[in-house]
């Protein structure tokens, strides 16, 4: 356990989980003091306590491995949730973390002190000073659930409350939403289940989790621009898949990456095989009794919401940060406007495997924290302006797009420091001519 007698120039890393790890290694290895705390018991973050019992990772080890720790080699190409749980641990260890971290200890107020402090309270009671906070809260706990009209009679769960068979067993499901967790508990529900339907507002790009014996997210395309790697993957599906009409789906309603693909056909199997039967979006509910948009309607002891999550960080003010359509409007992706201090790392969502991007990105991000004592204006007041910089439009990031972007930051940001005194300049300006100043 670190000396924590004085925290007033360290670094809060909040969350333990893949995130929040790789931001501890990166500061240690930039020679930045820092705590993790997480509210878990342990290391691991949504792997240790928010998946169920038959969970892996969609995207392959290669894609999913830090950059700097790779898997053991008898991890299968697609690792289960205990796979994964032991390769964080291991990375936590190895690294040297875990004299840093703490544990069931959880976070209820971050609040700014001053310009350059942050007054952090835990669940204890406790409160402490830090110089700067690193939210890596996830984004996998918040749950948001379906609205309909009418009341259902049976039992409604989050598919973050699913664990295992036991709780489909013999039961009439219907699972709402069609994402890798809606997959995965379709299919449970469709073998162990007296039966089960899944009902999708809309259609869904579901790619195969292989091809031509490699997992898809190895396979060298990635680097591609985004409409070649558009028509490569559309021609997988139709070699692969075929028609998602000819399985009883609708077919998709935008473009393939403008929301998060499902990575496998298990949903496509158990229709054909008669377990899962597809539904359209829900019109209302009476009882048991569902009726869908088409006129059509079932009985159901069970609905299991695989709706998703929301963005949320209710340990700060209200208003300090704000969250567009789930989308953190953050400079850079961390950085908010006008506050020194204060980095929201983790919210967005790589769209084939967070391991070829989170370790630079780490890395990246903790350079920029040590700068931030150099410089008179936040970072991301000073990204706020700069024509160059813009606000988040979706939380899906391009791993390869972004890694290409990180390379030229490393190279650009020494023009931080000249932006900065610039706009210093013009606020010693405008305050001798009594105008406002840019920080307001």
């Amino acid at each position: 356990m670190s000396d924590r007698s004085s925290t007033s120039e360290r670094h809060l890393v909040i969350g333990a989980g893949p995130v929040g790890l790789a931001m501890g290694a990166a500061l240690k290895h930039r020679g930045i003091p820092f705590d993790i705390v997480d509210a878990g018991t342990g290391v691991g973050g949504n792997w240790l306590h928010g998946v169920y019992r038959s969970a892996h990772i969609v995207s392959s080890k290669k894609a999913t491995e830090y950059a700097d720790y790779p898997m053991p080699d008898e991890f299968p190409d697609f690792p289960s949730a205990d796979q994964m749980l032991s390769y964080l641990n291991a990375f936590a260890r190895d690294r040297g973390l875990l004299p840093q971290c703490e544990f069931n200890k959880s976070v209820v107020s971050v609040v700014p002190e001053d310009a350059s402090r942050w007054t952090v309270t835990f669940a204890d009671g406790e409160t402490r000073t830090y110089k700067g906070v690193v939210v890596c809260n996830g984004h996998h706990w918040d749950k948001r659930y379906p609205e309909f009209r009418g009341t259902f009679a049976g039992e409604i769960l989050h598919s973050k409350d699913y664990r295992d068979v036991s709780q489909v067993q013999g039961k009439r499901v219907l699972v709402i939403g069609g994402g890798n967790s809606g997959v995965d508990m379709a299919c449970d529900a469709g073998r162990f289940g007296e039966s089960c339907d899944i009902s999708l507002r809309s259609g869904y790009w579901y790619l195969p989790k292989t091809f031509l014996g490699r997992p898809l997210t190895d396979v060298p395309i990635w680097g591609l621009p985004i409409f070649v790697q558009r028509a490569l993957l559309k021609t997988m599906v139709k070699l692969t898949i075929g028609d998602y009409r000819r399985y009883g789906l609708q077919h998709p309603n935008h473009k393939l990456f403008d929301r998060h693909p499902a990575f496998g056909t298990d949903l496509l199997s158990a229709i054909r095989l008669g377990r899962v039967k597809p539904r359209p979006a829900i019109d209302h509910v009476d009882g048991n009794i569902v009726t869908f948009t088409d006129g059509s309607s079932g009985a159901y002891d069970l609905i299991i919401a695989a709706t998703g999550f929301h963005a949320s960080y209710p340990f700060l003010p209200d208003g300090l940060i704000e969250v567009k359509d789930n989308v953190v409007q953050v400079y850079g992706g961390a950085f908010p406007a006008g506050l020194r201090g204060l980095y929201i790392v983790g919210w967005a969502q790589a769209r084939n495997g967070f391991g070829r991007l989170i370790t630079p990105l780490s890395d990246l991000y903790a350079r920029m924290i040590a700068m931030q004592d150099e410089l008179e204006f936040p970072i991301g007041t000073l990204m706020e302006h700069s024509f160059t910089q813009r606000l988040p439009t979706t939380h899906l990031v391009d791993p390869e797009k972004s890694r290409r972007e990180i390379r030229l930051a490393h190279l650009v940001l020494p023009l931080l420091k000249i932006r900065d005194r610039r706009m210093a300049r013009k606020e010693a300006f405008a305050a001798e001519k009594g105008r406002v100043p840019i920080r307001a």
